[in-house]
């Protein structure tokens, strides 16, 4: 069934869809806390699955409902710690569950390769519940909700994508890892880093809760972290010749095509938070 989108130009799709993500994502984050975790949750459980499915293109079995079932207890688990309604001793929960992969990989028969799969299994949960989770600890980052620094980080990550998107179909020339991401050019990087300062700039104009310098960081973190999640999500998607994670966002691809560079910049993020 084709979607009421495909008489769209590509372009026109990516543009549609982004303006209700936009409009969603945002009004979820600063309505309240419930709506930031609902909506997180529920962009946790869709990229989770889209990786397991793309793993199972490979030929792999990962236990994509106890793996997707296991980060979405982590997010919720970070989130209910950092909002004081459970206790952190809580998070030791993980561990049990998280071990009886092994046991429930035992009794698959038609597995030539449980430990393989099992290594995907905790590598889902890594590479997407992992930061997620962490994505609370930034939202609750001076003691109570607070939405200022999650919405900057998103805007952060669509300037870095915008100013790449147009500076490199306006003036891409220069490869920049034509091995992995052949359409990827110095030029839209650095439109991209370009948009991303101007935007860290006006953060932290509009939302004081940081300095100017911390947002400038930020974004520098957005910009590297964004190029390399990007990337790694190409170099992965490469390997298993397919060119979407997904076709669930019409212009867009998957989720793991819009959150790849959110996931791999969000550790670096909270490291310097932390420690700054």
């Amino acid at each position: 069934m084709r979607s009421g989108l495909d008489k769209y130009s590509n372009l026109t799709q990516r543009i549609i869809v982004a303006i209700l993500g936009i409009i969603i994502i945002i009004g979820a984050i600063i309505y309240s806390q419930w709506t930031y975790i609902l909506v997180f949750s529920f962009i946790t459980l869709i990229s989770i699955l889209e990786f397991y499915k793309l793993t199972g293109l490979d030929g792999m079995l990962p236990l994509k409902y106890w793996g997707a079932f296991s980060a979405l207890l982590l997010v919720i688990i970070s989130f209910l710690s950092e909002t004081g309604f459970i206790n952190s001793k809580y998070y030791f929960l993980i561990l049990p569950i998280a071990t009886c992969t092994f046991f429930i990989k035992l009794y698959s028969k038609r597995d030539a390769k449980p430990f393989t799969n099992i290594a995907f299994t905790f590598l889902g949960i890594l590479y997407i519940g992992v930061p997620f989770a962490l994505l609370n600890i930034i939202a609750f980052h001076f003691g109570e909700y607070s939405y200022q620094i999650v919405l900057g980080i998103l805007l952060l990550i669509w300037a870095s994508d915008t100013g790449a998107y147009f500076a490199g179909s306006r003036f891409g020339r220069t490869k920049l890892f034509l091995r992995v991401s052949p359409k990827k050019t110095w030029e839209g990087l650095i439109g991209g880093a370009v948009l991303t300062f101007i935007i860290s700039l006006a953060l932290s104009h509009f939302f004081e809760i940081l300095p100017v310098w911390k947002w400038l960081v930020i974004g520098g973190i957005m910009v590297i972290g964004g190029t390399y999640g990007d990337l790694v999500e190409s170099l992965f998607k490469r390997s298993i010749e397919i060119k979407d994670s997904g076709r669930i966002l019409p212009g867009h691809g998957g989720f793991l095509d819009r959150f790849d560079g959110l996931l791999l910049a969000i550790p670096f993020i909270v490291a310097f938070l932390k420690l700054s």
